[in-house]
Order: C-alpha cells, then sequence, then structure tokens
C-alpha cells in the first residue's frame, strides 16, 4: 500500500485529490496538511511513502517543506503537483530535491501513475516542461571538479544519458539490446553510485559533473 500525503493550501484541491486517490486499491490518502509546516509536522506519526506537495502556500512554502524532508526523511519521495511552471520555481523545486514535477491539469491516469513510479525510484516531470528543464540545466557551466568517488562504466555512462533524455527502463532496454531487468540493475548501480535516490537527481548530478553529453542521440 503506498501510503500519500497531501500538502495544499487549498481544501478543494485536497479534497479532490483525496477522491481520485481514494478509488485506487494501492494506494492509502494518510493525510492532508496546508502548509510545508505542517507537512514536517506530520510526517513522523503519519509515515507517508511520498508527499504531494503544492509550491506557493503560507507559513512554509514548497521548497523549503522539500529540502526538509528530502534532509531529514531520504527514503520518503516527493512529488510537486502544482500551477505554477515558472522557470524560478521549476529549478527551485528539482534543486530541493523533488523527485518529479506535475502541474495540476495532469490527467488523472497519468497521476496515479507518476505516483507509482515515484515510489517505485522513478521520476516524473510533465512533458511540457521537461525540455525546459534540461536545456537549462545543461547549458549550466560545470563548477565542481567530479568527485573521485564516482567511478561509472562505459555501459553505465550509456544508461545515464538515455535517463537524461527522458527514456524509460524499457526504451533503455530496447536501445541498447538488453533486458529490462539487466538496465534495472545498471540504473540502481548509477543511482548508488552518484550518491542519488532517485532518476531526476541522477541526471541533474551528471549534467553539474559533466559526466553525459545531451547531444543528438
Amino acid at each position: 500500500m503506498i501510503r500519500v500525503l497531501i500538502c495544499d493550501d487549498q481544501d478543494i484541491v485536497c479534497e479532490g485529490l483525496a477522491t481520485i486517490l481514494s478509488g485506487e486499491e494501492d494506494i492509502e490518502v494518510v493525510g492532508t496538511v496546508y502548509n510545508g509546516a505542517e507537512a514536517l509536522e506530520a510526517i513522523p506519526s503519519l509515515k507517508p511513502d511520498i508527499v504531494l506537495m503544492d509550491l506557493k502556500m503560507p507559513v512554509m512554502n514548497g521548497i523549503l517543506a522539500t529540502q526538509n524532508i528530502t534532509r531529514r526523511h531520504s527514503d520518503i519521495r516527493v512529488l510537486v503537483l502544482t500551477t505554477y511552471e515558472d522557470d524560478e520555481w521549476l529549478f527551485d523545486a528539482i534543486r530541493s530535491g523533488a523527485s518529479g514535477y506535475l502541474l495540476k491539469d495532469t490527467p488523472r491516469v497519468d497521476l496515479i501513475e507518476a505516483i507509482r513510479g515515484t515510489v517505485a525510484g522513478d521520476s516524473f516531470v510533465d512533458p511540457t516542461i521537461t525540455g525546459k528543464l534540461l536545456a537549462t540545466i545543461a547549458r549550466t557551466p560545470r563548477q565542481d571538479p567530479i568527485p573521485t568517488t564516482i567511478q561509472l562504466s562505459g555501459r553505465e555512462t550509456e544508461v545515464l544519458t538515455l535517463i537524461a533524455r527522458g527514456y524509460s527502463n524499457a526504451e533503455i532496454a530496447e536501445t541498447l539490446f538488453l533486458s529490462e531487468g539487466t538496465i534495472r540493475n545498471y540504473v540502481s548501480g548509477v543511482l548508488q553510485k552518484l550518491g542519488v535516490s532517485d532518476r531526476t537527481q541522477a541526471v541533474i548530478t551528471a549534467l553539474r559533473y559533466g559526466l553525459v553529453d545531451l547531444g543528438e542521440p
């Protein structure tokens, strides 16, 4: 059972999300809170697997809440669900440790898929802003030397490059002529070597250190 905590300052949004998710046999809404501070206070007792996080909220916004959650509770995923697609909010949310970023007009089926996938270790970014995110990060000059602890094999670098291009495990397997099980093992190894917990953070780390080339395939 996937335990979901909803964090949004609008009652109607919380109620709507709870109604949508309550129809799924493998998802349980364990609580709703109305700002980031309430989310941090509720997490120890509610023990969610994932937090659906709004960004603009009173008391503590979603950026600060996400930073605190990912720092204090590394096993909990944060999936941003917001109306904002402005660059500043998008990049701050991803850098703060969010595993994904969806807009509130995301279709129901895609939202549920994103929740399940995020808990499983995948990352979801709304298709309308994926290109903007990767292009901007790719243009950011590399500022830090590659840590000596990051030693990727040639195959791991290939897998990481395809992750950065938005490929799913199935698409990576097809491209590299390997089984999905093998790709899952490679992905797990890459995440471990990069010291991150999900694919979005892996891409940010890879681009930060210049580990991949996002030129034409």
